[in-house]
Parts: C-alpha cells; sequence; structure tokens
C-alpha cells in the first residue's frame, strides 16, 4: 500500500535532521584528523632517535636482557586489540576483531595461551558478549590518546612479561591495530613489541657518515633496563596515534557516506511525495468532475 503524503513528508524531515547530525559528525571528524595526524608528526623525531638509540645499544653490546631474550618454552602470550570506544566508525573495530581472531587461532595452533587485553568499548564489549577472559582493559580514550595512557598501558604490559609464565606473566606480546595509510585506507596490522626484534642495517649510513665509537655507562645493562621500557612505551604511543587517526578517518569516511545516502533518500522521497499530491490533485479534481457531471445529469432529469 503506497504510503500517504502526510507519511512521506514526515520521513523526508525525519531523514532531514538525520542528514544534519552525520554532516555534523563528518565536518568534526575531519577536524580531529588533522590534530591526529600533527600529534603523530610531531612524535616522528622523537620515535626515530630512539630507534637508533635501540639498535646501536643492541649492536654494540653483547647482553642477554630479558625484554630482548625469547623464552625457551613459551606458554602464554599476551594479545593487545586496538578498537574505537564508541560507534558510527564502519568497519574500523569489526577489521581489528577479525584480524585479532586470527591472531588468537594461529598462537592456539602453537601452543600458546592467550591473554587479552582490549583497549576501547568496542573490543570490552565483543570479548565480555562472548564470555572470554579480559587480563586488564582500557577504555574511554581511543579517539584522544595521551602519552600517560601509553606509559600506563606498557608498564602493566612490561610487569607481566617479566613474570614467568607459570606465575600469571606470558613470554610474548602481540599488539593488532589499525595504521592510516591514507585518508581512504586504513589497514589493521599485528606487532610483536616483545621479546624485542631489532633490525641491524636497516638504514645503513652514508659514505660521508661516521659512526660512532660507543661508551656505556655506568654500563650497559643499566643503560637496557632504563632505554627499552621507554622503547617500548614510544611503540605504545606510536600505536595508539595511528589508531587514533585511523578510527577519525574511518568515521568520516562513514559519515560522509551516511550524508550522501541521506541526500538519495530525500530525493526519492520527494519524488514520491510529489507524485502522491499529484494523484491527491487527480483524485480532487475527477472528484469534482465527477459531482458536476451528476448535478447536470439530474438538473436535465427534473
Amino acid at each position: 500500500m503506497p504510503a500517504s503524503l502526510r507519511e512521506l513528508r514526515q520521513r523526508r524531515q525525519s531523514v532531514a535532521a538525520t542528514k544534519k547530525i552525520t554532516r555534523a559528525m563528518e565536518l568534526i571528524a575531519a577536524s580531529r584528523i588533522i590534530k591526529a595526524q600533527q600529534a603523530a608528526s610531531a612524535a616522528l623525531p622523537f620515535t626515530r632517535e630512539l630507534n637508533r638509540a635501540v639498535s646501536a645499544l643492541a649492536t654494540h653490546a653483547e647482553v642477554d636482557h630479558p625484554l630482548i631474550t625469547d623464552a625457551e618454552n613459551p606458554k602464554r602470550a599476551a594479545l593487545v586489540m586496538l578498537t574505537s570506544d564508541r560507534g558510527l566508525a564502519g568497519a574500523y573495530s569489526s577489521n581489528v576483531i577479525k584480524m585479532a581472531q586470527r591472531v588468537t587461532e594461529r598462537l592456539h595452533e602453537d601452543g600458546l595461551e592467550v591473554v587479552r587485553f582490549p583497549i576501547g568499548r568496542k573490543g570490552i564489549s565483543w570479548l565480555s558478549f562472548r564470555g572470554l577472559p579480559i587480563e586488564q582493559s582500557w577504555e574511554g580514550f581511543s579517539d584522544k590518546p595521551s602519552y600517560a595512557h601509553a606509559h600506563e598501558i606498557a608498564d602493566r604490559l612490561i610487569e607481566g612479561f617479566l613474570r614467568p609464565d607459570d606465575e600469571g606473566g606470558y613470554s610474548a606480546i602481540y599488539v593488532v591495530y589499525t595504521r592510516m595509510e591514507s585518508m581512504l585506507s586504513q589497514v589493521p596490522r599485528v606487532r610483536r613489541i616483545l621479546p624485542l626484534e631489532v633490525v641491524e642495517g636497516v638504514a645503513p649510513p652514508s659514505e660521508d657518515e661516521i659512526l660512532p665509537i660507543y661508551e656505556f655507562e655506568p654500563d650497559v645493562e643499566t643503560v637496557l633496563d632504563d632505554l627499552l621500557p621507554l622503547y617500548i612505551r614510544n611503540r605504545v604511543w606510536f600505536y595508539l596515534l595511528q589508531a587514533s587517526a585511523s578510527q577519525l578517518a574511518s568515521q568520516q569516511k562513514a559519515m560522509k557516506s551516511a550524508t550522501d545516502n541521506a541526500e538519495q533518500l530525500i530525493q526519492e522521497l520527494t519524488r514520491e511525495a510529489n507524485q502522491a499530491r499529484q494523484a491527491e490533485i487527480t483524485q480532487e479534481i475527477s472528484e469534482i468532475v465527477g459531482g458536476a457531471g451528476a448535478l447536470a445529469e439530474s438538473s436535465e432529469s427534473e
């Protein structure tokens, strides 16, 4: 049964109101993406120098530090997944969850028990709904993280990593996050942050560059104890920034799609309303003509 003109107008007004909301959310996400990208760019110089320092330390020092040593018989692995606190971000959180599921299956195939550390309400809700155990969770800052959040998360992960598996610890830490390739492409990725893997020779020195001779004071162990936790915190901070920018980009893309769909629906409802109005006018004219004809026939019969 076709909708009445009043129903079509009410639906059009409702869609128009929704369009205003989605358009506003699109603009808000677009403005916040710029801030997220600026925060990531501002952290790059420190990250670059920290990576060089860790690489130099691992290259010139032969020390078995617990943060860079693989466990002989690993039994448990920690899995951190970064999702959003709110919806309306397209497939952002679901892509991270799917990637985390694949990582979990792979770890189970290797005989490892998975210890879950979700970040963001979407990941927490997904795990809680399925009754999966959660070691610890964080929420409320997925779209605007701070270094204090990264510091807290990294220290908690390091604390568990330094404990034996039999005492509630874990032998490896994996992070599932979303890297922002561009405004149109956000790719979920998996990274192992502990035990640390330092790749030597990634950026070879230029011909004019002179490699320094390093001396560590007071000793290599003390420098490693201070530098490696700082490196892990910086890695977590980088993942949080990338996830935040990706979430905002996904939200902007989803809201733009919703706005375009609302505009198309408004046009369709407008056409249907015009057709319904024309049908009503035609019906009224037909009734008037029919009534006039009946009056004319009654006058002639008299």
